[in-house]
């Protein structure tokens, strides 16, 4: 898994299926129990779990790290390491809150599949134009390429153009709303390749999805999520960030960034984090994106909010990128993931063949922090050997 996985952090860069399903309504009311504390490791184990961990904050520099580890439904593992905040020095704990950056995603991506079990949208439908289910609410004259983008291209990163690189839209105009964008970004940023041929990331994309979900719930995307989403997995603190120091929720800890990333102007309180809510706005803890996790993975415990063929679907790659589906990435093993990195974030959430979910999240980014903590967990898992990772 791990070379797969590198190779999908490289190709997000610094910012995070096949086949129809059948709609049916949507009749199972899933609420699982919130997540329970995780039992006492063996004092060698905890030994083994804390050096690890301090090995990678001491090379980082990571002021807090929170982490979670369920295995076959049932966390074995919910800690929290260093200090929320430096200034106070406030413990950090496993109930603390991150931001999780494109870790937003396969929530976006699962809120999409529920409405398709429901039959309110189905993957090859048109999002834009006379068809779409857009149609023309963001302009009245739409390029003909946008007119061809269906729901598969934006979970699958295949729309055409768009892509998180130095004029990715969503850290452009940091003053406009989500319609403002959308209009703008249709009128002035041309596709650059024909729908569905080829793979690039694309925040914007997931923008445009979680337009899509207000547009057929007719609710605000966040509350979309939770309806569709978060409650049916027994999840109660999750909620969209806000943007400055003072927009902080309760138990949310506080982002820092290195001197560099100062020098270059790049603050994690000098964003429009709260806009970017489909692709990068969520915050969380950590035991909420596997108890996320643990809902959509395919295991029998606890049961699954989606039925086996839509999650077949849902993590099944396309052609263009045989490493990543609608809102995850995947390899052969099966493993499946996602990252997130924002200034002042990174995060992470894994699902393994073996059943173990597990994420990991830190309030501060750094050069090559990514890979790391994907092999600091590796390492944690393995570190205990009844998890069997």
């Amino acid at each position: 898994m791990t070379l797969s996985r590198r190779s999908f952090l490289r190709n997000i860069g610094i910012a995070g299926a096949i086949g129809a399903i059948a709609p049916s309504p949507d009749s199972r009311r899933i609420y699982a129990a919130p997540a329970e504390e995780a039992p006492e490791l063996p004092q060698a184990e905890q030994q083994a779990v804390a050096t690890i961990v301090r090995e990678f904050l001491d090379r980082f520099k990571v002021p807090a790290l929170s982490i979670a580890i369920a295995r076959k439904g049932k966390f074995v593992l919910r800690q929290g390491f260093g200090v929320a905040d430096e200034t106070t020095k406030a413990p950090l704990t496993p109930d603390h809150l991150f931001r999780i950056a494109s870790v937003s995603k396969p929530f976006t991506s699962a809120a999409i599949f529920s409405l398709i079990e429901q039959g309110q949208i189905g993957l090859d439908d048109l999002i834009f134009g006379e068809k779409g289910k857009l149609g023309f609410d963001f302009g009245k004259t739409l390029p003909d390429p946008v007119k061809e983008i269906t729901v598969r291209h934006l979970l699958t990163h295949t729309c055409g153009g768009w892509t998180n690189t130095h004029d990715d839209p969503m850290f452009l105009n940091a003053g406009m709303s989500h319609s403002e964008l959308i209009e703008w970004t249709l009128s002035n940023q041309p596709l650059t390749d024909k729908p569905g041929a080829k793979y690039a990331y694309s925040n914007f994309g997931y923008c445009i999805l979680g337009r899509v979900l207000e547009k057929l719930t007719g609710l605000p995307y966040a509350q979309a999520v939770q309806t569709q989403v978060l409650a049916k997995c027994g999840i109660t603190t999750m909620r969209i960030s806000g943007n400055t120091l003072a927009d902080r929720a309760k138990m949310e800890v506080t982002y820092y960034s290195h001197d560099l990333a100062v020098l270059l102007g790049i603050h994690p309180y000098g964003m429009n984090v709260t806009r970017m809510d489909s692709h990068g706005g969520w915050i969380a803890r950590a035991s909420d994106l596997v108890q996320f996790a643990m809902h959509v993975d395919g295991f029998p415990n606890p049961p699954d909010i989606l039925r086996a063929e839509t999650i077949k679907t849902m993590t099944t790659p396309t052609a263009a990128n045989p490493g990543y589906a609608c809102g995850w990435a995947v390899n052969k093993v099966p493993n499946w993931w996602h990252a997130g990195s924002l200034p002042g974030t990174s995060s992470l959430m894994v699902r393994t063949a073996s059943g173990l979910c597990w994420a990991a999240l830190t309030n501060v980014r750094a050069k090559g922090m990514d890979a790391s903590m994907d092999q600091m967990m590796w390492k944690i898992a393995k570190a205990v050997p009844s998890w069997h990772a």
